[in-house]
């Protein structure tokens, strides 16, 4: 179904219908929040999300620390930034290669303000010039 909010570029925004859609794999990522299961998922990570029935693309998603499309499939930030820290990576570092970005040049974006909301408003804006 498609949303108003669908038309916002670079962003999923993380509604009931994503929660639902997402929820295991949600809880996948909360459970890295115990260490046993942070070991269990490094030893084996595709064996360990058998225990979730996740879809098989967001299972890929996992597998292939696919950020952005484990947003598009239902992950909440909140929940997936658990895996990124189990892989030793910063809630800065995550958001910088979910944009494309360095770290160090998504720092600087964020310390002069954040990304321009010129251009960036609606993806229908971006028509014509891709």
């Amino acid at each position: 179904m498609n949303k108003e909010y669908d038309d916002i570029p670079g962003t999923f925004v993380f509604d009931a219908d994503r929660s639902r859609e997402g929820y295991h794999l949600n809880m996948f990522c909360i459970s890295l929040r115990l260490a046993e299961n942070r070991a269990a998922f490094q030893a084996d990570e595709a064996g360990y999300l058998t225990r979730f029935p996740m879809t098989k693309a967001q299972r890929q998603s996992v597998l292939d620390r696919d950020w952005n499309e484990m947003l598009r499939l239902g992950g909440n930030i909140y929940y997936t930034s658990k895996l990124a820290a189990n892989d030793g990576v910063t809630f800065q570092e995550l958001a910088a290669r979910m944009t494309g970005a360095s770290s160090e040049d998504y720092r600087a974006m964020m310390l002069a303000g954040g990304r321009s909301i010129e251009g960036n408003r609606y993806k229908s804006e971006w028509e014509g010039k891709e």
